[in-house]
């Protein structure tokens, strides 16, 4: 009996330690009824910085910052700062987790497109060679299936993409045309210029 309760205590801290763990961050979202200026009061009452905006559209919803917590650990942390949430001020709030991003995949038809159904006159045309991954003689495997989507008439007429990066330059040439200013927005500095930042902490 008591061998088998060892194997199953073992077994249970293995599971745990495989387990996916939280990683929390020094961000906070906080719900405060009053406007930004009871935000901006309650934010340095308890040491944090208010990123001075609402988040998105979300009414009366703020963005903390504590920059003497640690920018990650794998516990909530605790301290004089994590008195806010029993502030009768405070409607809600939550000490934000890092998500884990992990590309999707578009499961590609089974039926080659025929390349020949597209005509470009763009002159590097045949060395894009990552549109062309239906092509024997390319080795490449594309999950994107432009050729498929353009054979449907899909063109990007009246479509607005949105691209989640570390940085965009607006003013390049070949996006400079097509670039949506109310469409973009940099999470990293809480603007709306993505342009990115050459130097070391970029």
């Amino acid at each position: 009996m008591c061998l088998f309760l060892i194997f199953i205590l073992s077994t249970l801290e293995i599971c745990q330690s495989l387990a996916p763990r939280n990683v929390y961050t020094n961000h906070w979202a906080v719900r405060i009824a009053g406007g930004q200026e009871e935000a901006d009061k309650l934010a340095a009452k308890y040491g944090y910085n208010n990123y001075g905006q609402q988040i998105g559209s979300l009414e009366d919803h703020y963005h903390f910052h504590h920059s003497r917590v640690v920018r990650r650990a794998a516990f909530s942390t605790r301290g004089a700062h994590s008195f806010i949430q029993m502030d009768p001020k405070v409607d809600w709030v939550q000490q934000q987790l890092v998500k884990q991003r992990v590309k999707r995949f578009i499961k590609s038809d089974t039926r080659s497109p025929d390349p020949n159904f597209v005509h470009f006159n763009d002159p590097k045309w045949s060395n894009m060679w990552y549109i062309h991954c239906t092509d024997k003689n390319n080795r490449c495997r594309s999950e994107m299936n432009i050729l498929a989507a353009w054979q449907r008439g899909y063109t990007g007429k009246n479509v607005v993409v949105t691209i989640l990066d570390d940085g965009i330059e607006k003013n390049h040439p070949d996006l400079a045309q097509n670039y949506d200013q109310l469409a973009s927005y940099d999470v990293n500095g809480n603007d709306h210029d993505p342009t990115p930042r050459y130097d070391s902490s970029n």
